[in-house]
């Protein structure tokens, strides 16, 4: 299967060219090329991908539909190398003004390999290139960005500041490049893959529902759910190892993120169904006198926890992060918890669980989408988030009726 570095990236820069002058000559010349080794590097591009990029004519060439979608994708692949290699403040001699332009796909490829092994014996054999190569290919690159790119740290080898910028640079050029070449052919219902973080409540409903309409339309599409909470997905999300991420939404996110709002959920207090308190009209004191599992301290759902409790609350034998994990507690046990009720409708419908009689004032929380900003969906990807927002209005319906 064709990979976004199995492009030579030197064409692709000249591809801009191409579609801007309109002259094979022009852009030639503007890309440091000669004429006939950009020709030859336009049709090796169109063999690669499977699609006529240009119409040539006697007046010069017209890019097709396949080459402005690919042309404009390799147009944000390099800026992100730009922005992942230009530091404010940075001076000296050292690097060149504009190192993404330097840069080889067998350089990104070999350096993502390092990036994700940490080491250049794991970057090996992971990708069958030689320990050598991947070394030459690191150092070059830090040559070209004039910083050091990775440092030894007692037997292993981390990335420094700028190696993460870079790799982070380099996984987005990636997702650029791939979406480009999918839109070049045409067809986003036929093969790609789609990668969604979920977080635990996501992945109740809504993010299953989104999934298999999807699937119904796109079967070739390969849709990767990675699940965590929002501090394990939100750097996944920023580095472009996933697409969109799915669950609660932040009062204050990061500034390079987008939030697009799905629904409201109100929490409420669950415990097994022979109970003590199950059934009854209950008090705040009383259930301040219960053991319950929540959530780690820091994250949303035991916020809403604590603010229940004003400053006073009651004690939690234990932490838990997995609503699988606090549901099989609930279940076999008398502690309390506080969760959604779409995290646990099975056990509802089934009465295995129960909710307990106490309003809870200010438990709402919003779900939504997080997206990079500036994020450019393809119209699969695109698919998938209108599905998103279709599934969230049937869950609520249904959960009405």
């Amino acid at each position: 299967m064709l990979k976004p570095f199995d492009l030579n990236l030197r064409h692709l820069r000249a591809l801009g060219n191409v579609v801007a002058l309109r002259s094979l000559n022009r852009a030639a010349e503007a890309a440091g090329l000669s004429q006939p080794a950009l020709t030859q590097g336009l049709g090796k591009l169109e063999k690669q991908i499977g699609v006529l990029l240009f119409d040539r004519h006697s007046g010069g060439v017209t890019p097709t539909a396949a080459g402005l979608a690919l042309a404009e994708r390799a147009e944000r692949a390099f800026a992100h190398l730009a922005s992942a290699t230009r530091r404010p403040g940075r001076t000296g001699a050292r690097g060149f003004s504009r190192p993404e332009q330097l840069m080889t796909a067998t350089q990104l490829e070999a350096f993502l390999h390092f990036s994700d092994a940490q080491g250049f014996a794991g970057a090996a054999a992971a990708s069958g290139l030689s320990q050598p190569g991947i070394h030459r290919a690191v150092r070059e690159l830090e040559q070209v960005c004039g910083t050091a790119l990775a440092e030894r740290r007692g037997r292993g080898m981390v990335l420094t500041p700028a190696g993460r910028s870079l790799a982070r640079g380099v996984r987005l050029a990636a997702g650029e490049l791939a979406a480009g070449m999918d839109e070049a052919r045409g067809d986003p219902e036929v093969g790609g893959r789609i990668a969604i973080g979920a977080m635990p409540l996501s992945r109740a409903l809504v993010v299953p529902r989104a999934i298999a309409h999807f699937l119904r339309e796109s079967p070739g599409t390969v849709i990767d759910v990675v699940e965590g909470s929002w501090r394990e997905l939100i750097d996944p999300l920023l580095d472009g190892i996933i697409d969109v991420m799915v669950g609660a939404l932040r009062e204050n996110p990061p500034p390079q993120i987008d939030q697009v709002a799905l629904f409201t959920d109100r929490l409420a207090i669950f415990a097994r169904k022979d109970h003590p308190l199950a059934g009854r009209r209950v008090t705040l004191d009383q259930l301040r006198g219960q053991s319950w599992v929540v959530g780690p301290q820091g994250t949303p759902l035991r916020a809403h926890w604590e603010a229940l409790f004003a400053g006073d609350p009651p004690p939690v034998p234990v932490e838990c992060g997995s609503v699988m994990v606090i549901r099989g507690l609930v279940m076999q046990s008398d502690l309390l918890t506080l969760l959604s009720p779409d995290q646990i409708a099975v056990e509802l419908d089934t009465a295995m669980l129960v909710r307990i009689d106490l309003d809870l004032p200010g438990s709402v929380r919003t779900i939504g989408i997080s997206t990079r900003r500036g994020w450019r969906p393809t119209r699969a990807q695109q698919r998938l988030v209108d599905l998103l927002h279709q599934a969230s209005i049937e869950t609520r319906l249904h959960e009405n009726q």
